[in-house]
């Protein structure tokens, strides 16, 4: 029997499984005061003018955004595919929307107080007329703005939309902040068929437009806000390795979330092995993905041996950066790589969740490389790794997780409508949401 072929339990007992309990009060005030703490000394080393507080700031800000862009995205592109597989622990990604407010009040701190302090360019303009077009302050700040405001727009409206429909059929339940939005859910809902339809072809189209924008607007952010630091460098592939970062971490990410939860909403019929296993391959895929083009990418300009883009490896190859560096190859790409090979380390949980923060841990050191020496070139003895960094990396893991707990407070926790609607199996057929006819094949 295939994952596809499934069954889940009824309604009733998957409402009842995912609506035990609420998630641990105590957890979700530990992150929250992670977060607090981590902002004060943030707001502090601000205040004081100290710029290592704005870099590590920067730094925590684009591993967490970039992930929890990603997670939205992975539930687009299942969509994409129609994919079944997925059903049971999508919600689980698309909790990553629950950032991205946060990410762009933050964004907006960075852009319009803070970028003095992070970027060179601020205060030596680029003497090449088209490197100083497009980092004028202006247009800088109007690309940043408008992007992410309409990627995490769309992306926020797709996780709205999905929730709806199990919102729209499920008894009341969840925490009481969130009780105006499941009222503003149920507004105008109507017959479950016609709402999972109509669902379904709205995020279809949706889901492609999401998929183009994350990839399109990530690379141009990777430029402006990685990139730029070194103004004298550039590389075409310099933001897929950014973004196609964000993407691993995303997924690793993932591959540990599905631990606990299976445990906590013991869900062992419905999250299976066959759900680790297919979580591990893309971990997998994609790590393999990420090695092709970070050595690409070396590879062609190490050879070229043009100063300009050489001395961006060079910087980063040699003094105290050295050693950060073979860190980052070793645990993105070596040690998940060749740790992942087989079917059973992708399955048993203590080998993939540590292969996972093998991951995790250097995707944070491929961030740190991407910012710090950009900014201290070889002025150190040893890579610049204190409080500020610490702390602040703190406080954003407790506002992401915070925010991640938050919403599985608030809204159902799986796809219940998805697992266990009588007419989830006519979404593999199109039809008008209007009509309930099949669409032809070329529409």
């Amino acid at each position: 029997m295939s994952v596809h072929d499934h069954v889940a339990p009824s309604r009733d007992a998957l409402v009842r499984l995912i609506q035990a309990r609420p998630v641990s009060t105590r957890l979700k005030t530990v992150s929250l005061a992670l977060a607090v703490i981590g902002f004060v000394i943030f707001i502090i080393g601000a205040v004081m003018g100290n710029e290592r507080a704005w870099q590590a700031f920067h730094v925590s800000w684009l591993y967490f955004t970039i992930i929890s862009s990603a997670g939205v995205t992975l539930a687009a592109v299942q969509r994409i595919t129609t994919a079944r597989w997925s059903r049971a622990v999508v919600r689980f990604v698309e909790g990553f929307a629950a950032f991205l407010p946060f990410a762009y009040v933050l964004m907006l701190v960075t852009v319009f107080v803070g970028r003095s302090h992070i970027f060179p360019w601020t205060h030596e303009p680029p003497t090449q007329p088209e490197k100083a077009l497009w980092l004028d302050p202006t247009f800088w700040s109007l690309r940043a703005v408008v992007l992410l405001g309409l990627l995490f727009g769309l992306q926020l409206w797709y996780v709205y939309r999905s929730l709806r429909i199990d919102v729209g059929v499920l008894p009341e339940w969840g925490a009481k902040w969130a009780k105006g939005w499941r009222e503003r859910m149920r507004r105008g809902f109507g017959d479950e068929r016609r709402e999972l339809h109509s669902a379904h072809s709205w995020m279809g189209r949706a889901a492609v437009f999401i998929a183009l924008m994350f990839g399109f607007f990530w690379v141009v952010m990777a430029w402006d806000m990685s990139m730029s630091l070194d103004y004298h460098f550039q590389s075409t592939m310099y933001g897929w390795q950014v973004f196609m970062g964000g993407w691993i971490g995303m997924l690793m990410l993932f591959a540990i979330l599905l631990r606990p939860w299976k445990r906590f909403l013991a869900a062992d019929e419905i999250i299976t092995d066959r759900h680790y296993h297919d979580v591990g391959k893309l971990c997998f895929a994609f790590t393999a993905f990420w090695g092709y083009l970070t050595f690409s990418q070396l590879l062609v300009i190490w050879y070229g041996n043009w100063p300009e883009e050489t001395h961006f490896f060079a910087n980063r190859l040699s003094g105290p950066w050295l050693p950060t560096t073979i860190a980052i190859a070793f645990l993105m790409f070596a040690l998940p790589f060749f740790g992942l090979l087989g079917k059973y380390p992708k399955v048993f949980s203590p080998t993939m969740i540590l292969f996972a923060l093998c991951s995790l841990t250097g995707l944070a050191l491929h961030r740190y490389i991407e910012i710090y020496p950009s900014i201290y070139l070889q002025n150190v003895s040893s890579p610049p790794i204190g409080i500020w960094e610490v702390a602040i990396f703190a406080g954003f893991l407790g506002l992401w997780a915070w925010s991640y707990l938050q919403f599985f407070d608030a809204f159902p926790r799986m796809r219940v409508v998805w697992l266990t609607s009588p007419y989830r199996d006519e979404m593999q057929v199109p039809v008008d949401p209007k009509t309930m006819e099949p669409l032809p094949a070329h529409e």
